[in-house]
């Protein structure tokens, strides 16, 4: 290695192990508890901001790829929601204006809210259906004193994107598909 070149490697691993220490025992009773909601839920939409809104469409995609319902807010064929749908918001730092604006615009429709956050005490969680907690930095506590390697939020978005694709893993093994399946929905438009 030459003289003040960083070592990529060992960064890489301790930035993995950050990764992987996010998930828990708790992680997957919070993973049964989503496929649940997911599973049960007539049409699901799905709503981030800024590099967590960019998970919540990694999500929804693979749940497109699963057959089901799913859709990303603001996305112009997005159908409305209510009763028997479902829809998922990410909260990380505990509250965006635009996530507690839908989910009072869902709620008010009838259907039911979840929200992936690191913030369980946080605004949305309380006012969420089901809460679905990934203990992870994000901006709202990226200045503690034993702070992640990666910057602001990047470690809940790293481990949403791990956690989200755990679980359509879970969900394909629930609905009895194959990898192939999934492939076959897969688009061609690219």
């Amino acid at each position: 290695m030459t003289p003040n070149m960083p070592d990529v490697p060992s960064l890489a691993r301790q930035a993995c192990d950050e990764v992987a220490a996010v998930f828990t025992p708790a992680t997957s009773n919070a993973a049964g508890r989503m496929c649940d909601e997911i599973l049960s839920a007539r049409r699901i939409a799905c709503y981030g901001v800024g590099r967590e809104g960019l998970m919540m469409r990694a999500l929804c995609m693979r749940l497109m790829h699963l057959g089901l319902d799913a859709h990303v807010v603001g996305d112009m064929t997005t159908p409305p929601v209510g009763p028997g749908d479902l829809l998922m918001v990410s909260a990380g730092p505990g509250a965006f204006s635009t996530v507690l604006g839908l989910m009072g615009v869902a709620r008010e429709a009838g259907a039911r809210t979840l929200v992936i956050t690191a913030q369980p005490d946080g605004e949305a969680a309380h006012r969420a259906d089901v809460t679905i907690h990934l203990p992870a930095q994000t901006m709202a506590d990226d200045r503690a004193p034993q702070a992640s390697l990666l910057p602001m939020g990047s470690l809940f978005e790293a481990a949403q994107l791990i956690f989200f694709d755990l679980i359509s893993i879970l969900l394909r093994e629930r609905t009895g598909q194959t990898p192939d399946q999934m492939r076959a929905r897969h688009t061609n438009l690219e």
